[in-house]
């Protein structure tokens, strides 16, 4: 028997939280029927990168040998730091001895890779990884190590389809994954007067749905103009909704691309709108764009090389390399930009407040970069010198960065396309939907809008009586409930009320056409009643 719901205490609640309740009542159905419990609700992909991975914990012995060189008190279990001096010598000798074993060749490769694709001092570059991989010194600089920094900054003009000749060169902040680099930028651009409690920004929609979250939270308060990409439009913003970035009290864009739920790049006719707009009309705009997903998608081109000057970019580690738990992300902001502009043309009150702010780290407040406000920031400025991505982590960013850019066949990348295509075709033979190819579509998650399928091939009338009589929520429930299937509702992620989204990152092939049959399966429910009702 159904479970009776009050969806209401349920609509001001994030899909993530709605999320723990759905498993719940998935896990008892489970129990209760042959179903086997399908979790496609999170985005946690199943598949790992190897070769970094191999090189990290391999890396990881030498540098304990380096240690005892230096000092060595087995009884104690005791050991020095590692030395700079002729250690990419005493590398290359240690892989020698271990070339059987699995990382070595990606080790030596890579340090080769650094010494003559960046003209790295190769005892410089081995002694910041030993030293970085054993954890045994703060971050220094704190906001990125030297090397690391170079290593990203290549690893990242490759994934947002930039070049450094072209887009110039981007300062990075190494963060503790996508999601802190959203808090430390919020909180910053508040702390600096950029943006101010209460002020006009634009969100493009659908979106994760923190950046709704965070913007309505008391701190900032921040009016939301929503800038609607819709299935209609192949997820793609009209010409009316571009528009709506020509109002001046708007003072931000943030965008998600490719986004989520819906895994749609932004496509060249519409990125170069947004570009002519922002030249032409709106040269004061800010931009935010999150662009975790531009490694899923061909020739990907991002904002953040678009639009250089204007843009912040926030980039995760996480669902490419298969490395949420690492929480490995960077900020980018170009070395000539919008926001370091804006602070010298604040009001002499308000930079005086900002020299009180930061004098405490710099002699010269007004000179420091916004990127190293940031990193302030994020440690309260007074915690400033232990700021900083830990060592160990940036190593693994620097080995999974320097795998893709040794990876000139890009092997590893169409085989992380090819597993989500496999995914989405079998979910559509089990819906199934006459879907058409799209080159801009990621295919990391997929957004399955009952809206729009039962105006199409039911018609207007059933669209309207969906409306008044099933609630949006009652799509994921009767899923988990009836199916053992946890989605997330579209409504949280401001996408259509009537919509889920499912992951293909994070089950295994052959479900995702058992998904396709139960979302068929709840969306006839609907049209039976309704047909049943129009008898009557």
């Amino acid at each position: 028997m159904a479970t009776t719901i009050d969806y209401r205490e349920y609509e001001k609640m994030s899909p993530f939280e709605i999320k723990d309740g759905l498993m719940k009542l998935a896990k008892r159905s489970a129990q209760k029927s042959a179903h086997a419990l399908l979790n496609a609700g999170r985005g946690n992909p199943n598949w790992i990168a190897t070769a970094p991975r191999e090189g990290f914990f391999l890396f990881g012995q030498f540098a304990l040998t380096e240690c005892r060189r230096s000092m060595d008190d087995p009884k104690a279990g005791l050991a020095g730091m590692p030395q700079m001096n002729g250690i990419a010598a005493r590398l290359e000798n240690w892989l020698e001895k271990h070339s059987d074993i699995a990382g070595a060749d990606f080790i030596s490769k890579m340090v080769e890779h650094g010494v003559k694709l960046f003209g790295f001092d190769a005892d410089a570059f081995v002694h910041e990884l030993a030293d970085s991989i054993i954890g045994d010194n703060y971050p220094v600089p704190d906001r990125m190590l030297v090397h690391a920094e170079q290593v990203a900054h290549r690893y990242l003009m490759w994934a947002m389809g930039g070049d450094t000749k072209q887009s110039g060169r981007f300062d990075l902040y190494a963060v503790e994954g996508g999601t802190a680099a959203m808090c430390y930028i919020f909180k910053s651009l508040m702390a600096n007067r950029i943006l101010k409690k209460g002020d006009t920004i634009a969100i493009g929609t659908p979106i994760f749905t923190p950046y709704i979250e965070i913007a309505e939270l008391e701190d900032y308060a921040f009016k939301a103009v929503h800038i609607r990409a819709t299935q209609e439009h192949r997820f793609q913003y009209s010409d009316e909704e571009i528009k709506k970035l020509e109002d001046p009290k708007i003072k931000a864009f943030f965008v998600v691309n490719p986004g989520n739920p819906t895994s749609m790049a932004i496509d060249a006719a519409t990125l170069k709108k947004l570009v002519d707009l922002v030249k032409t009309k709106r040269p004061d705009l800010i931009l935010l764009t999150d662009d975790v997903y531009g490694t899923f998608v061909p020739n990907f081109r991002s904002l953040l090389v678009e639009l250089p000057y204007n843009t912040i970019g926030v980039y995760s580690y996480s669902k490419y390399f298969g490395c949420t738990g690492w929480r490995l992300g960077v900020i980018g902001i170009h070395e000539k930009n919008i926001l370091d502009d804006t602070i010298a043309k604040l009001p002499a009150k308000e930079l005086e407040a900002l020299d009180k702010r930061y004098i405490s780290i710099t002699l010269e407040p007004r000179k420091l970069k916004m990127i190293d406000r940031i990193v302030a920031d994020s440690r309260d400025v007074a915690l400033n010198h232990t700021a900083g991505l830990s060592l160990p982590q940036q190593v693994m960013m620097t080995m999974f960065s320097m795998s893709e850019l040794m990876d000139t066949e890009k092997v590893y990348q169409k085989a992380c396309m090819d597993i989500c295509k496999r995914r989405v075709d079998s979910l559509l033979e089990g819906l199934p939907l006459d879907v058409q190819p799209n080159a801009n579509f990621a295919a990391y998650y997929g957004t399955l809008d009952f809206e729009f399928w039962l105006r199409k091939y039911v018609g207007e009338e059933m669209v309207e009586w969906l409306k008044q009589n099933v609630h949006p929520l009652d799509l994921v429930y009767r899923l988990a409930e009836d199916h053992s299937i946890v989605l997330l509702n579209g409504g949280g992620f401001d996408a259509p009320n009537w919509s889920v989204r499912v992951s293909f990152a994070n089950l295994q092939d052959d479900v995702y056409d058992d998904i396709g049959r139960a979302v068929r399966a709840v969306a006839r429910s609907y049209v039976d009643t309704f047909q049943a009702v129009q008898k009557k």
